[in-house]
């Protein structure tokens, strides 16, 4: 008869790490998917103001943002005045017409006539400076104007 032979010491095989490569690529791949790069980088302080019907827009390529607010506590050089950015840089009231002009450029023919302006305005933001906004746009012809707020309600604010 023959005889059984008893397996000595319980040990596990190893772990296999022919697959590990492909469990690598597609981590990286859903991070790459899934990550979004911020565009601008903001200089100033932007608390937006509540409201209660917001509506998201479809095409955010078609958007040129302009922010205004104090600047942020890294850039207090630059007073504690309400101040104007257009993309990654501060600018004066004066420098919005080159600034639309730029993205008009950078479009192409039959988007221009779609493209908003997203205005995002600090809530402690003075009217004034909106509205010196709202009139260098106007001599551009930038008519199609869009407030960026954030949900909320607006009245309870106002306490």
């Amino acid at each position: 008869m023959s005889k059984f032979k008893k397996k000595k010491g319980g040990d596990l095989p190893a772990i296999s790490t022919a697959s590990l490569p492909d469990i690598v690529f597609m981590l990286l791949f859903f991070f790459m998917v899934a990550t979004v790069m911020r565009q601008n980088t903001l200089k100033i302080e932007n608390t937006l103001p509540a409201a209660d019907q917001v509506e998201k827009l479809a095409k955010r390529n078609l958007l040129m943002y302009i922010y205004a607010g104090k600047p942020s506590s890294s850039y207090k050089d630059m007073g504690t005045v309400a101040r104007l950015q257009l993309n990654d840089k501060f600018a004066d009231v004066s420098e919005i017409a080159a600034f639309i002009a730029a993205e008009r450029d950078s479009k192409r023919e039959e988007e221009i006539p779609y493209l908003t302006t997203v205005l995002s305005v600090d809530k402690e933001t003075n009217m004034g400076l909106v509205s010196d906004i709202k009139q260098e746009l106007r001599k551009v012809n930038a008519l199609k104007i869009n407030y960026k707020t954030r949900k909320g309600d607006a009245l309870r604010d106002l306490k």
